[in-house]
């Protein structure tokens, strides 16, 4: 059977911006027989994620994950159907993710690799496995609950940097959700700004390209911040951080604009910010993720039902065709991938969701374009058997700079790839 995967094509160095060209689809054969213990898949999503920055490198920077091979096909999550099974835990036609998950239409995958997911915890929506309702989500929820010090009802102001993302989209909803009485966000477009706003109900956005970001948050924030999501590091944090009040807090989730240099994980901060910083009591703890895989479980069920009760609203945008799969990961990496936090995907066919119709779905119509879903019914089943191992697959691999890579959606331009 022949079939297709992305293979990385070349290295951008240390210092140098990801192109599409880094990559390049190419045809090979699968093979045909499947071994005791394996399974063969059909890839329905992958995900592009800023951590990849450092397997693009021959030197990741630690010794605890290893950098995408030249001329070898790449691998991240992934979420697919299993079409052929020699594994006693999985069956044809059960839905698997894995972080391991080669960048290839089907692939045969040795079976420990992978976890099932509940459709029922996404009203059928897989790809929100790799975002709002998988890393990304926990990235962002419990970060603000473990480093924002967030009080309902202590009339406290958070502030989103990379709010159109990913993980900033979802971190200001949940500020919300926990009792920041004030959110704003800062993006770099108009229409995100919109979006953030008049979809995802922020109080406040800012577009960095184009206004005065120290102004605006003295006028948007007239009584300081006290919250900080950090997502992109770098003049906008600095600027932020300036305007934060004493005793606040800071989620140091991600440092985007830091990626493309050879510079240590956190960077540190210019001696007036971080004089700032220390008069002000103001904390800058690393935020790792994983460290909190016992709150794994509770997490995807608390994102799930939020979801289901329409008060976490989550946006995707897909693009056709493999081959546009390094293109996507460098809007990803430059922040232009689609309307603020809607994971881009890149759609190869028609991925279409065989679950039965029921109060927690609602069916696709059979002439829907590929990744435009009609959206959830009103149902409010329970969200049920979640799994939180895969979220823990790589709590054993991986550490320093390049462990605090996989957690980080942050400037949140999470991208997937639909296939089918």
């Amino acid at each position: 059977m022949i079939v297709q995967r992305v293979v990385l094509n070349s290295r951008p160095g240390k210092n140098g911006h990801p192109v599409a060209e880094n990559f390049r689809v190419e045809e090979v054969n699968l093979p045909d027989c499947v071994n005791e213990g394996q399974v063969q898949v059909r890839t329905l999503y992958l995900s592009v994620d800023p951590y990849m920055r450092c397997r693009m490198n021959e030197d990741t920077g630690s010794d605890y994950i290893t950098p995408w091979q030249l001329s070898q096909v790449v691998d991240g999550g992934g979420v697919g159907i299993i079409e052929e099974s020699k594994h006693t835990n999985f069956t044809k036609g059960d839905f698997v993710t894995s972080f391991y998950w080669p960048w290839q239409t089907k692939v045969i995958l040795d079976g420990n690799i992978l976890e099932k997911v509940d459709p029922q915890l996404v009203d059928g929506h897989l790809s929100y496995f790799l975002g709002a309702i998988g890393m990304p989500g926990l990235t962002s929820l419990i970060g603000v609950q473990e480093k924002g010090h967030i009080t309902a009802g202590s009339n406290q102001t958070m502030v989103v940097s990379g709010a159109a993302g990913a993980c900033g989209s979802l971190a200001g909803q949940i500020g919300h959700l926990l009792g920041c009485s004030r959110v704003v966000g800062i993006c770099g477009t108009p229409e995100k700004c919109l979006f953030l706003t008049s979809e995802l109900g922020f109080d406040a956005a800012i577009n960095y390209k184009e206004e005065n970001v120290a102004e605006q948050l003295h006028k948007l924030c007239p009584a300081g911040v006290d919250v900080y999501f950090d997502n992109v590091g770098g003049d906008i944090s600095d600027t932020v951080i300036s305007q934060m009040n004493q005793n606040s807090h800071i989620i140091l989730c991600g440092q985007i604009s830091q990626y493309n240099k050879d510079v240590p994980y956190p960077p540190p901060l210019p001696p007036a910010i971080e004089a700032i910083q220390k008069e002000r009591n103001i904390t800058r703890e690393r935020f790792l993720v994983l460290n909190y895989k016992d709150k794994f479980e509770f997490g995807i069920l608390q994102l799930s039902r939020w979801f289901k009760e329409g008060k976490l609203k989550i946006k995707e945008t897909m693009v056709n065709g493999l081959e546009n799969m390094g293109a996507a990961f460098q809007s990803m990496m430059t922040g232009v991938a689609g309307l603020g936090g809607r994971r881009v995907g890149v759609c190869v066919g028609a991925a279409k969701l065989p679950v039965p119709r029921s109060n927690c779905f609602r069916q696709e119509p059979e002439d829907a374009p590929c990744g435009q879903n009609s959206g959830p019914t009103d149902g409010r089943t329970a969200a049920r058997g979640c799994k939180a191992t895969l979220l823990t697959q790589l709590a054993q691999h991986l550490t320093g700079k390049a462990y605090h890579f996989l957690e980080e959606y942050e400037h949140n331009r999470k991208v997937s790839l639909t296939l089918n």
